[in-house]
């Protein structure tokens, strides 16, 4: 071919295993000019071209991930799917069957002479994401993971391992060569054995399950899964290189070779770790010490240090990006990491990652796979890949007594991949250990297995919600010589106070101790808020745009329970983190309290009270997830309005056994299963010295007419007769249960009991108002689903409908302006209210009969745990 006039020519090489290399020549014009001053800049035509290309990449994700959402798919597939889309599989297709169109002038885009350029940027920014990759792992967390959780990951790393490199040596496409070193075996295994952190906490976040057993369990094991596939990957390389020079020697010089080619790597991660390690740590306390807070310096100097380490690690043997994964392991928790998060986290996952998608998926061609492919050997490779991690989980699960279901469910999570298994792709590649073929190949497997993990268990968990029959939990329900379960929700540290001295009145006891959740609820923005979660519970690092605030606040509130478990003996605290929207924690909430088998959650109320105690500084958000918490709790729910409970309780616990001036509690009876609920909290709270409860039962009694209403908002006419009859055991259950705590609170002088009579709704809140307001805690039921004359009038003017008529009342009167008040609701299950009306007992038809006439007490009081 005769040479154009200024015109040089460049070559791309393309390697394939068994020594063939192809080289593409390119035309590239210059100008007549020697000097190099005068000569054109290359960069003119290749910067833009870049940036064109990381442009188109970076759209087509955004709009994969919009069109993934709702099959909850990890960011990792709608980066996959660019690369398919970029690569030959889709645009190579349109452009050989329509060269005319514009999908050939978009496949310009990816020239081969500005490949070169693509894979240098690709590297650099490959280096800084595995550095926020390492910043965001605690390597401390595998000192406190349980045995059950390193086992699994040790099954998961072997099995797959041992499968992976076994299937390299399947026939699955014609006229497959092994020429090629058999390292190459070793790139599919270690792809098979990585488990993607990030993408595994995203993933149980969607299907809430992230605080459960098996989420934690996954997310332990996939930390150990992480550090050891970059472990192995290190060692692959370093063999791999030094096996294509010593390969025609002896053993023993190979051997010899190998092990001076790993001296200076060891060197540089003891060095790392045991001396620039420490001088950070130094660093960052010397820094709070006279500045507070870190500058734009201390940022620069530590990514500048990620080039560095890259180019050190690059130098030692090993890839750029293993040194830019250490530097960030070694970087300590805290407000440094916090701040580079912030800082680098969109930029660099955001527009640098794109351009190794590019890269990677120019390297990928299915049509090549499926019409060269024995199918038969592709599916039944595909199948024994898949079920590698699942086989192992499974055989380890069962070694410590987990069901095969919790088992397999455990092990569909551990196949979920990401960028570091495309890595590991890409780096067996470019070092001809697999040819295009084998590559597209495992990238298919790839996007089956994380594929499928989202959707699998999202449908699962939401069959599972349909088709499971929970026992509704309650404290009037549960014995009270058992442990007492509650869930706390905190947004901020100003919840913290009134809800600990609230745990505090709750009585803990030697026969029943309390047992706490403390849940601080953050608010999902990004995808790295998911490391929020996992700080809390392995003490991993975290990023969010509120982040370091969010983090004191952690630190303060999982203190604060940790010294009120440290001053009782009797109650047992487990912080947790649930971080989502707003729009769906409370099914977060929802599982944290199924899973642990929760009887209350205590929520705090949305508005904050002032120093004269009216409320304000309404959050709609909290009180969006106030409102989605009482309409389908599986359990009872509690609403705290704190105006001042902690100095309350303090002097009550310093009050002596006789001292009548202690904390001064009132429960207000009006019927229905919340306030039997009420009524049954603070009974219990009683039973705390210093503590006095008045329980004042307000009866409506006007010509024989019932005091119950039950709500039903798909009653008819024919309906009315069972409305009756729901009114009149209603009516019984309160009778039933005032009955039993009257006889067994008769001799309790802590404790007095009031019957008030009212007539309407003004005779109602004169009484509150002006009888009763002088109680520092004030409980009552919420009254869902249950009317009664007496509050029917106020139902009208309620501004909080989550309060109930009376705690809108005692809220927004100003006698009772400087009481607490505690709003509680029974499960709101309505299929649970409706059962409980079914219960027919003999002793419930003696109305207001003294327990002690009844004989049939002794026989209602051994079925009486069955139903309460």
């Amino acid at each position: 071919m005769s040479k154009p006039r200024n015109v040089t020519f460049g070559n791309y090489t393309i390697s394939r295993p068994g020594g063939l290399e192809i080289q593409v020549c390119y035309p590239e014009e210059f100008n007549k000019y020697d000097s190099p001053w005068q000569r054109q800049n290359p960069m003119m035509r290749a910067v833009p071209l870049l940036a064109t290309e990381l442009g188109f990449a970076i759209v087509a994700i955004r709009l994969f991930i919009i069109l993934l959402k709702p099959l909850h798919q990890p960011r990792f597939i709608p980066e996959l799917l660019t690369s398919i889309l970029i690569g030959p599989s889709t645009f190579g297709t349109f452009e050989s069957l329509s060269p005319d169109t514009i999908v050939k002038q978009m496949m310009k885009l990816f020239p081969y002479e500005n490949t070169v350029l693509l894979e240098t940027f690709s590297s650099l920014g490959l280096t800084f994401y595995m550095f926020l990759v390492g910043l965001e792992m605690d390597v401390s967390a595998v000192k406190r993971m349980e045995k059950k959780s390193l086992s699994i990951a040790f099954a998961g790393i072997v099995i797959p391992f041992c499968i992976g490199a076994a299937l390299h040596f399947v026939p699955i496409h014609e006229g497959i060569t092994r020429e090629s070193p058999n390292l190459g075996a070793l790139f599919w295994a270690i792809s098979l054995t990585i488990t993607s952190f990030p993408d595994l906490a995203r993933i149980l976040s969607d299907v809430k399950l992230l605080h459960t057993d098996i989420g934690k369990t996954a997310l332990s094991s996939a930390i150990v899964n992480d550090l050891s596939s970059w472990f192995l990957l290190v060692l692959v390389i370093v063999a791999f290189n030094h096996y294509s020079k010593h390969r025609h020697g002896p053993a023993l010089t190979e051997l010899g070779a190998f092990l001076m080619a790993m001296l200076p790597i060891i060197c540089f991660i003891l060095i790392f770790w045991f001396v620039l390690r420490p001088c950070i740590a130094w660093m960052i306390k010397e820094t709070k010490k006279k500045a507070g807070k870190f500058s734009d310096t201390h940022i620069s100097v530590i990514l500048l240090g990620v080039v560095v380490c890259g180019f050190i690690a690059d130098g030692c043997g090993m890839h750029s990006m293993a040194g830019g994964f250490i530097f960030g392991l070694i970087i300590p928790n805290g407000e440094l990491a916090i701040n580079i998060m912030e800082r680098t986290e969109e930029f660099i996952s955001g527009v640098w990652l794109p351009s190794f998608i590019v890269v990677s998926g120019l390297r990928t061609n299915f049509l090549e796979l499926f019409s060269k492919s024995k199918l038969f050997y592709l599916l039944l490779t595909t199948i024994v890949a898949t079920s590698a991690k699942i086989l192992s989980t499974v055989l380890v699960a069962l070694c410590y007594g987990m069901p095969v279901r919790d088992g397999v469910a455990l092990g569909g999570l551990m196949n979920t991949k990401g960028v570091m298994a495309l890595i590991v792709l890409n780096e067996g590649r470019s070092l001809k250990a697999i040819d295009n073929i084998l590559m597209a190949a495992m990238v298919f497997m790839l996007l089956l297995m994380t594929g499928l993990v989202g959707p699998i268990f999202f449908l699962a968990n939401k069959k599972a919600k349909r088709t499971r029959k929970y026992k509704q939990r309650t404290i009037q329900r549960r014995n009270p010589d058992t442990e007492l379960r509650i869930l706390t929700c905190i947004h901020s540290v100003g919840n913290l106070s009134g809800i600990i001295n609230l745990l505090e009145l709750s009585n803990p006891t030697k026969k029943s101790p309390l047992c706490v959740f403390a849940v601080h609820l953050v608010e999902l923005t990004r995808r790295a808020s998911a490391m929020l979660i996992v700080h809390d519970a392995f003490r991993t690092k975290t990023s969010d745009h509120n982040s370091i605030r969010e983090l004191a606040d952690s630190d303060l509130i999982i203190n604060g329970f940790r010294h009120y478990q440290d001053r009782n003996d009797d109650i047992t605290v487990q912080p947790l983190t649930a971080v989502s929207s707003f729009t769906s924690i409370h099914e977060d909430i929802f599982e944290i309290a199924e899973d642990k088998v929760v009887a209350l959650i205590l929520i705090p109320f949305h508005k904050q009270p002032t120093a004269d105690g009216e409320l304000q500084g309404e959050n709609h958000q909290i009180r969006e997830v106030n409102n989605n918490l009482l309409a389908k709790a599986p359990c009872s729910i509690g609403i705290l309005v704190d105006r001042g409970i902690g100095s309350a309780v303090i002097t009550s616990a310093q009050s002596s056994l006789h001292d009548r001036q202690g904390l001064k509690l009132c429960m207000l009876f009006i019927g229905g299963p919340d306030d039997r609920e009420a009524l049954f909290y603070a009974w219990r709270m009683a039973g705390k010295p210093g503590v006095n409860l008045t329980v004042v039962r307000y009866v409506y009694n006007k010509d024989g007419e019932s005091g119950i209403l039950v709500e039903d908002q798909n009653n008819t006419e024919d309906e009315d007769l069972v409305d009756t009859a729901r009114d009149v055991k209603e009516k019984d259950l309160d009778d039933e249960f005032i009955n039993e705590f009257r006889f067994k609170t008769m001799y309790d002088s802590s404790i007095t009991y009031n019957d008030k009579m009212v007539s309407n709704v003004e005779e109602l809140v004169e009484s509150i108002t002006t009888m009763y307001g002088e109680y520092e805690l004030y409980i009552i039921g919420r009254g869902e689903n249950v009317k009664s004359p007496l509050t029917m009038g106020l139902s009208g003017w309620v501004d909080n409908p989550e309060l109930g008529p009376v705690g809108e009342t005692l809220v927004s009167s100003n006698s009772t302006a400087h009481a607490s008040v505690l709003v509680v609701q029974q499960s709101s299950s309505a299929l649970f209210r409706s059962e409980s009306l079914q219960v027919k007992r003999k002793f419930g038809r003696q109305k207001w009969a003294s327990p002690i006439l009844n004989p049939d007490f002794e026989a209602f009081e051994n079925k009486k745990k069955k139903y309460y």
